[in-house]
């Protein structure tokens, strides 16, 4: 059970009903402080609809975030967000695999990808050698939005454990196919 209350719009002044034009758990429990939830809003929608970084490594990346954390949350959104951007459940099986150290048919990048990830959950930052050959493949800008949607959803998954925000159950649905065991 979530730690504070979640508001719903009509719980809200006009002005500020648009904080949940996405009626998820994580938002109605944000729009308690309304001007964070507005803060939230911008980089989250930034890194969605704004940052031209391929949408498919960007979804890899999250989802690595969120099956590194175990957040149930994070991880049954961004499978079904994933799907909405190209994630195959054949990339979601290369990502339990290459979490394991075992071989996948993942592409090169895919891979870097993820485990740069996998290093900024563990270890905080990414090494030298895991930038440096993603780097190869991507621009400052892509590396810099990278970097900062893998921070963002580690700060993201932090805030859902926190706050103990409930999983909805058509997200839980993913759970069926793909259980954080």
């Amino acid at each position: 059970m979530a730690r504070l209350p979640y508001i719903d719009a009509d719980q809200l002044p006009a002005e500020q009903r648009d904080l949940l034009k996405r009626p998820i758990n994580l938002t109605r429990l944000l729009v308690n402080s309304p001007g964070m939830a507005k803060a939230f809003h911008g980089i989250g929608g930034f890194i969605r609809n704004k940052s031209t970084l391929d949408p498919r490594l960007r979804e890899l990346a999250i989802l690595q975030v969120g099956w590194m954390e175990k957040s149930e949350y994070e991880f049954t959104h961004h499978v079904k967000i994933g799907k909405e951007f190209g994630v195959t459940d054949a990339d979601i099986q290369g990502l339990f695999l290459e979490t394991e150290g075992k071989p996948s048919k993942l592409e090169p990048l895919a891979k870097s990808v993820l485990k740069g990830a996998r290093e900024m959950v563990r270890d905080i930052g990414m090494s030298d050698a895991t930038f440096a050959e993603i780097k190869q493949h991507l621009s400052n800008e892509h590396m810099t939005d990278l970097v900062l949607t893998i921070a963002f959803y580690c700060a993201v998954v932090r805030v859902l454990a926190t706050m103990k925000i409930d999983n909805e159950p058509q997200y839980k649905e993913v759970l069926k196919q793909y259980p954080l065991t």
